[in-house]
């Protein structure tokens, strides 16, 4: 029996089509517009890797169980409403987010592990700096929705810093800063970013109560502006605080992170990545990013030209929550030299 899904009640979902370089078959998966991530079920996923149900299901065990991924921040359960003959039935379905989709790809060594990655990617990529990724099947058949996406896009474009260049221009933007030297780019392929000479002089020591006011002054100016709603810095539980608190932790009565650009790169990194907030991860993070520079005095060069641009941001705060957990040492000290004096 053919059967119609959609995703109930949640105009931040929408469902996409993938279709393989090299196959026939499209699977439809979910991009959540709100957390910035592509979910898909259990099935969905071996149909994709074209693996057996239960070799996924070991896998995702696997990567919970070694600690690789955390299921509560990358499982959901979602409503979809599958229409079957006459009714219309509406069920919770457990689905998982790009990080375990990608994990599984890469345990079953699927070809397609990379190409469903980089094609996530773009997907999500176009939807936060061009506005929204527009089927065109569905365009080409549902014509009197055009005038409604196109609404929607010059609503979406206003968004995320309200940048209008491309991911192009972001992404030069961050080869001229970190490119000072042909070293520093070889040490970047080498793996080898040094984490030397880093500045050590605090002027100000991150406090939660200071940080939930700055979020809110955020909050209130997007709200303004109708970029967020009551959701935007909603904590879903303790681990906000638990973040602030290994960045300013001590060990034998020395800081965890002793410099203020490795507080400020754990601080964009943990953020992004935890999902500490109901919504808005992305853009706290780098808020938080460049407010912490700025308290201490250190989101100037020597010229006194801001070290992270807007464009700059854009593309790292991406970077970051597209990247890997074993990335995660290599993010953090890509992040640390371009803000390093």
């Amino acid at each position: 029996m053919s059967k119609e899904i959609t995703i109930a009640n949640d105009d931040s979902k929408a469902l996409v089509a993938f279709k393989p370089a090299q196959g026939v078959t499209e699977y439809q998966v979910i991009l959540d517009k709100g957390a910035d991530t592509i979910w898909a079920t259990e099935l969905q996923i071996a149909e994709i890797f074209g693996r057996d149900r239960t070799v996924v299901n070991r896998h995702i065990k696997n990567a919970f169980k070694e600690g690789e991924l955390d299921q509560e921040a990358t499982s959901a359960k979602i409503a979809q409403v599958r229409k079957e003959g006459d009714r219309e039935i509406e069920r919770e379905i457990l689905h998982y987010n790009l990080d375990v989709i990608i994990s599984v790809g890469y345990r079953v060594k699927s070809p397609l592990a990379t190409e469903f990655r980089q094609w996530a990617t773009e997907r999500l990529k176009e939807y936060l700096l061009k506005g929204y990724s527009i089927n065109q099947k569905l365009l080409l058949t549902e014509q009197q929705k055009v005038e409604v996406l196109q609404q929607e896009i010059s609503q979406l474009n206003e968004e995320l810093f309200q940048t209008q260049k491309t991911l192009t221009d972001g992404l030069l933007s961050i080869i001229s800063n970190y490119s000072k030297s042909f070293e520093l780019l070889d040490k970047y392929d080498k793996d080898e970013l040094s984490s030397e000479n880093l500045n050590k002089d605090f002027i100000y020591v991150i406090k939660y109560n200071d940080v939930k006011k700055a979020i809110q002054q955020l909050k209130s100016d997007l709200v303004d502006k109708g970029e967020a709603s009551d959701l935007f810095g909603k904590e879903k539980d303790d681990s906000f605080r638990g973040i602030l608190g290994s960045i300013s932790q001590t060990v034998f009565g020395e800081l965890a992170y002793p410099t203020i650009e490795e507080q400020a790169a754990q601080l964009l990194y943990s953020i992004i990545k935890g999902h500490p907030f109901s919504d808005g991860n992305k853009r706290i993070g780098s808020f938080m990013f460049v407010w912490f520079l700025e308290q201490n005095g250190h989101h100037l060069n020597k010229n006194g030209v801001r070290k992270i641009n807007e464009n700059t941001l854009v593309t790292l705060a991406l970077a970051v929550a597209q990247s890997l957990p074993e990335q995660r040492e290599t993010m953090q000290k890509l992040i640390i030299n371009l803000i390093k004096n």
